[in-house]
This record gives C-alpha cells, sequence and structure tokens, in this order.
C-alpha cells in the first residue's frame, strides 16, 4: 500500500513540475490532442485546465468523457501518462482560484463568461523516470554492447 502511494505521489509530483500537457479526447472515430496549461490539485483527486464555451473539447467531451493527459519533460526525460473521466464546469470561484499568467493569453479577466472548467478525474496512471538524457544514451548505449537491458529509472502502473 505504501508503495502504490508513493507511485501515486510521483505522478502527482512530476505532473505539477512539469505543468502542460497534451490533451486527448476522443471526436467521433477520431482522437485530437492540444497543449493545456494543467493545474494538479491531489487533494481534489483533480487535474483542472481553463476552456472556453466556444471550443469543441466541450461537445467532445460531453459524449465520450474518457481522455488522456500526456505530460512530457523531454530534456529530463520524464513521462506522465494520466487516464481519466472529464467533465467540464461552470464554477466561477473556481475559476477565479485558477486564474493566472498563461490564461492571459486568451481572456481579458477571470469573469469573462465564456471561460469553463474542465476537470480531470484521473483512474490510472503511468510514469517513467530517468535519470537524463546523457545519463540514458550513455546506459543504452553500454547496454547496446553488452546485449542487456539499461536501467533506465523508474516506471510505475499507477490506479489513482
Amino acid at each position: 500500500m505504501a508503495h502504490d502511494e508513493d507511485d501515486a505521489a510521483k505522478v502527482w509530483d512530476l505532473a505539477e513540475k512539469i505543468g502542460f500537457c497534451m490533451l486527448t479526447t476522443q471526436s467521433g472515430s477520431d482522437l485530437r490532442a492540444r497543449p493545456m496549461s494543467a493545474y494538479s490539485e491531489r487533494i481534489d483527486n483533480a487535474f483542472y485546465f481553463l476552456t472556453d464555451v466556444a471550443s469543441h473539447k466541450d461537445e467532445e467531451i460531453a459524449r465520450y468523457p474518457s481522455v488522456c493527459l500526456a505530460f512530457a519533460d523531454s530534456k529530463g526525460q520524464k513521462y506522465v501518462s494520466v487516464s481519466g473521466t472529464a467533465e467540464i464546469q461552470n464554477d466561477r470561484e473556481k475559476i477565479r482560484d485558477l486564474w493566472a499568467t498563461p490564461a492571459k493569453a486568451w481572456w481579458d479577466n477571470a469573469d469573462d463568461p465564456s471561460i469553463r472548467i474542465l476537470k480531470v478525474t484521473p483512474s490510472f496512471a503511468e510514469y517513467w523516470d530517468s535519470p537524463g538524457t546523457i545519463i540514458s544514451y550513455i546506459k543504452m548505449a553500454a547496454a547496446a554492447v553488452s546485449n542487456s537491458r539499461p536501467d533506465m529509472g523508474e516506471t510505475a502502473k499507477v490506479e489513482m
């Protein structure tokens, strides 16, 4: 149990540190991904995003609420994939709580009536935490000449 809690904490820590993710939704038979600024709130067991009521995400999520969040720090070789259920909310207080500099690129202020909250409740996550690009390359090269598999750092599948 403690190991599972440690893995879940690692998911939250990595997601918070990386901050941005690709949000993947389903649109009919197609998958669509777009970059989003994530607000991680482990106390709520949720990831929050600010979105616009006019975007197609709302319609996609209403029909297909299962989504994937893919966080990537390619320089640090740290990756997190979170599967969960999304919902759109019109919580004006939460919008004001989450209002930050990135949102100013899309809206004038937190009181803009077109802003909505996209809440993702995670059900499953997986992370990869490698020691970094240079060390990873050295380990891969050493494994290639020794016909072994490289130790590329921590990875875990986590029920959230």
